[in-house]
């Protein structure tokens, strides 16, 4: 299975001073592959769940990279290269420092709902640039952007409208032990309002 997702810059949400280039860079699309047999079931939590990572279109020396086939079965992968699941980080900063589009190096691959939220939510990482100190905040604004693409794309990849909403709820308590773990109150509303989709449905 493979799909085009849209994926339009999305407003941000955060502070002033939490990102210090904001959507440098635009990728209007990513490119999602799922072995057959989509979705396979699984409950969002805050860890990455296994079988979704990014694989390379290209060699980049400077992404931490491992054999894609170890950790996404079912897509017929042999010698392809990956992004090291413990990479998002390093990608981020690489992708801004050498200003690689994130579009031309790498496709995702998911085979559950919560794989392709969190790789949503890393695609959001790679286009917008920060010093990561103001976590709970930096980590809100790729959650909302990543539900404002899951629910432009939810006909697309096959998700309901319930579907989506719970992976909404999910991701609001996610969000909530962040700012909670900091010693910080919520941003009221910043999620509830649609989480952004105004601004990017048809």
């Amino acid at each position: 299975m493979r799909t085009i997702l849209e994926t339009p810059k999305v407003p941000c949400v955060a502070p002033e001073g939490v990102f210090d280039a904001f959507a440098w860079c635009v990728s209007p699309s990513l490119e999602w592959r799922a072995p057959d047999g989509w979705p396979r079931p699984t409950r969002l939590t805050a860890e990455n769940p296994p079988h979704m990572l990014f694989v390379m279109k290209r060699d980049l020396p400077f992404l931490p990279r491992e054999l894609a086939r170890l950790h996404a079965p079912g897509l017929g992968l042999v010698d392809e290269w990956a992004l090291a699941p413990y990479g998002i980080d390093d990608a981020t900063d690489g992708f801004y420092e050498h200003r690689v589009s994130p579009a031309d190096a790498l496709w995702l691959a998911a085979d559950s709902v919560a794989g392709l939220f969190w790789g949503l939510h890393d695609w959001a990482h790679f286009h917008s640039h920060g010093s990561f100190e103001q976590r709970a905040w930096t980590e809100l604004q790729c959650d909302a952007t990543a539900l404002a693409w899951l629910w432009l794309n939810r006909r697309g990849v096959g998700l309901t409208d319930g579907a989506w909403d719970r992976v909404r709820r999910d991701v609001l308590e996610i969000g909530a032990a962040r700012f909670s773990e900091e010693g910080l109150t919520g941003p009221d509303g910043v999620l509830e309002a649609a989480t952004l989709v105004a601004w990017v449905s048809p």
